[in-house]
């Protein structure tokens, strides 16, 4: 069985020595390169080059290229990361993008902004961290979080809303899979008060959020319907591909915490983007500029 790869190096500048360092790896690892070719602009440079792997008889495609992600976990360049991603996603004429939210699409997590009208914003930060690492039950935690909340004034949504901020290139990000023809949606454990305009300012082609309960213009500390949770991320990835006639080996999934390891470990390729340890661990590629655009590169978009 015989692979074809791209390698994707990323860095806020790649010099001559690190290039060559990460191609002696690869063919050490196995992966015979071609010449590769480096771009990129002010903020990071990409390095890109296809090649093929020929990995020893017995696991199926998915084990080797595991494999060899780890066996190269260590040969990105300084300041920059390393993916190994299959051509034949690179290559695919429609792809789906899927996206985390909070800390992923925008810059903040909105249950926090919220909070701090309540003065409850450093008790909530733990649980979301601590929920974020999953050493909890996501859709406890959220409960618990947005009971906080009651008794607050619909309006507050209002004023966080004037308070995110998209995370820097996530509108380019969007953009540039829009105009190629591929598929963008995002799936979210926050809001869909919050995330509705953001989605429809960007042109989204799906998305869905939890939405908080509001009667009599106040909100009741609750949630209606079924919560947002890691299992229902992967359910709406494979949904709404499946609805696009995407077959899922050209799907990808970014996100930053364990909510989202069912959705990138579903994907053709899941990038973790300036994400917990554990889902660092866990993702096919990790992203840990600031720049959210940078997915783009590893998607070939």
């Amino acid at each position: 069985m015989n692979l074809f790869v791209t390698a994707v190096s990323y860095a806020p500048k790649l010099t001559a020595p690190e290039v060559q360092r990460l191609r002696t790896v690869l063919a050490a690892s196995g992966v015979a390169l071609e010449e590769g070719t480096t771009t990129g602009d002010t903020r990071f440079e990409v390095y890109t080059a296809d090649g093929s792997f020929a990995p020893a008889a017995g696991p199926g495609q998915e084990a080797a290229l595991a494999g060899l992600r780890r066996a190269v976990a260590a040969a990105g360049p300084a300041g920059g990361d390393l993916a190994i991603v299959p051509a034949s996603l690179r290559r695919a004429q429609r792809k789906f993008l899927i996206m985390d939210v909070d800390s992923t699409l925008i810059q903040q997590e909105v249950i926090e902004l919220l909070a701090a009208y309540a003065g409850k914003k450093e008790e909530v930060t733990a649980v979301t961290e601590a929920a974020m690492r999953g050493e909890l039950d996501f859709a406890q935690s959220l409960h618990a979080r947005v009971a906080v909340l009651a008794g607050l004034p619909a309006d507050v949504v209002d004023s966080v809303r004037a308070e995110v901020r998209l995370s820097l290139g996530a509108a380019e990000l969007v953009a540039a899979f829009q105009a190629a023809g591929h598929v963008v949606a995002v799936v979210s454990g926050g809001f869909n008060q919050i995330l509705g305009p953001i989605a429809e300012d960007l042109g989204l082609d799906y998305w869905i959020a939890n939405e908080l309960e509001i009667v009599d213009g106040a909100l009741t500390g609750k949630v209606i319907g079924d919560v947002v949770d890691r299992a229902a991320k992967e359910r709406y990835l494979r949904a709404w591909a499946a609805k696009e006639g995407i077959p899922m080996e050209h799907t990808i999934a970014v996100g930053d915490g364990a909510n989202d390891l069912d959705m990138l470990g579903a994907a053709g390729i899941g990038v973790a983007f300036n994400a917990k340890p554990a889902v660092r661990a866990a993702a096919d590629a990790a992203v840990n500029l600031p720049y959210l655009d940078a997915v783009r590169h590893i998607a070939g978009v």
